[in-house]
């Protein structure tokens, strides 16, 4: 009987054995679950991007001229107003030019008078100086051609014993001399006629280019009297009204060839290294609304600006309507170079080690990892990646920022677009 005695003594224990299981099973913590976040993406897409330096400029005519007249005098007649659009050589305005017109007609007179001279110099007889040398040289030829004609005719009756020694001697004698004073006479006509001619032909012509030059510089001063338009435009500014005498060096009318515009725009060096002739741009600002109007570089300084270390650039724009007026702020946006076939992805992707380096958040198998990646050019928002990656990639462009590697990520839903204004149809009152 003394088993039951014993089992007695344990029933407390074997109490006890419960209440101490399920003190042990309450001690007990959870198991910890893995941290979900919660992300943004994109896709890492291959399409086409540009890079576009914008700048502001201020416009400037394709052509000016400010019209300053050569002469003083007051405005006889206007022909054009402000806003008269005007052709190169048409006749502007008329200065008063009486006293001019006069000096012209005088100094024509003078110049034809010395034109008649002028003939008359070179086709006139020869001086009397030259008709006594001419009469000397023909005397002193025949007075040679008689002694050669005697110291023949001696020689011959000396070779037959006919005639003393002596007597032909005297006759070579007289036939040299004849014959010096001959190549004497010769010699002063040439002379007279090569100094003498070109003297009196140098002093006829000297006389017949200054008429020439007195009556071209009077015809010129009555031509500036004209004003004429030396460009294609439009008339922008006329301070002057007729019978007024413009002021000397003071613009008479201002002319602006406004069929194009050019931008003058000062941009960083960097980004001038990278323009280049003709390179595409587009040009917006007052009195084009929304639009845009397409231009195209046309010149990139070679020099800094010493003033702001800037480059001016100019871009050409055409202007047929006129909206785009001269003097204006605007704002150009110039394509330096288009990439085709670039891996691009939105530029709050890109991230930034503590060393520096650039990476971005790519997930794969709804974990994310870092990836290093080398940017190129950037497009607004978007930026090329040059290597890294090579498109198709889902990568973090929110919530990336201090993500540990291959931490678990949820890809939220995207945004639902804004409601379009159409109200929902409510439903009939009278309905449960």
């Amino acid at each position: 009987m003394k088993s039951p005695r014993i089992s007695n003594a344990l029933m407390p224990l074997l109490l006890l054995v419960p209440v101490f299981a399920m003190l042990v099973s309450c001690s007990k913590k959870p198991e910890e679950t893995e941290p979900v976040v919660t992300v943004q993406t994109a896709v890492a897409q291959r399409g086409t991007i540009q890079q576009v330096i914008g700048a502001e400029a201020v416009l400037f005519p394709r052509d000016q001229a400010a019209i300053t007249p050569k002469v003083v005098a007051p405005v006889r007649t206007f022909y054009v107003n402000r806003g008269s659009r005007v052709q190169r050589g048409q006749v502007l305005a008329v200065l008063e030019n009486r006293d001019l017109a006069a000096a012209e007609v005088e100094n024509k007179g003078t110049y034809e008078q010395a034109q008649a001279t002028y003939g008359l110099e070179t086709s006139s007889a020869l001086p009397e100086e030259w008709q006594k040398a001419e009469l000397d040289l023909k005397t002193a030829k025949e007075s040679y051609d008689a002694q050669q004609k005697v110291y023949d005719s001696r020689r011959v009756l000396f070779q037959q014993g006919a005639l003393p020694r002596k007597q032909l001697d005297e006759s070579a004698v007289a036939l040299i001399q004849a014959k010096a004073q001959y190549e004497m006479a010769e010699k002063h006509l040439s002379a007279l006629q090569s100094a003498g001619k070109q003297q009196q032909m140098k002093g006829a012509r000297g006389q017949l280019t200054s008429a020439k030059g007195k009556y071209e510089g009077a015809a010129a001063q009555l031509a500036y009297t004209e004003i004429r338009s030396p460009i294609n435009g439009v008339v922008t500014d006329r301070p002057s009204y007729p019978g007024e005498t413009p002021p000397p060096g003071t613009p008479l009318l201002t002319i602006m060839d406004t069929s194009s515009v050019i931008a003058h725009a000062h941009i960083p060096q960097n980004d001038a290294a990278v323009l280049k002739l003709g390179d595409a741009a587009t040009v917006t600002g007052p009195g084009l609304g929304a639009a845009s109007v397409i231009g195209k570089v046309t010149q990139v300084s070679p020099a800094l600006d010493p003033n702001s270390t800037t480059v001016e650039v100019w871009i050409e724009a055409t202007n047929p309507d006129g909206r785009l007026r001269p003097g204006t702020t605007v704002n150009v946006q110039m394509v330096a170079q288009t990439l085709n076939d670039a891996v691009v992805v939105p530029a709050s992707a890109l991230l930034k080690t503590p060393e520096g380096e650039t990476t971005v958040m790519i997930v794969s198998n709804d974990r994310a990892h870092p990836v290093s990646v080398e940017t190129g050019i950037r497009q607004g928002d978007r930026v090329q990646i040059a290597k890294g990656l090579s498109g198709g990639e889902t990568v973090i462009v929110s919530g990336a920022y201090g993500l540990p590697d291959n931490t678990r990520v949820k890809i939220a839903e995207p945004a639902a677009p804004a409601n379009s204004g159409k109200s929902e149809p409510q439903k009939d009152a009278g309905k449960d």
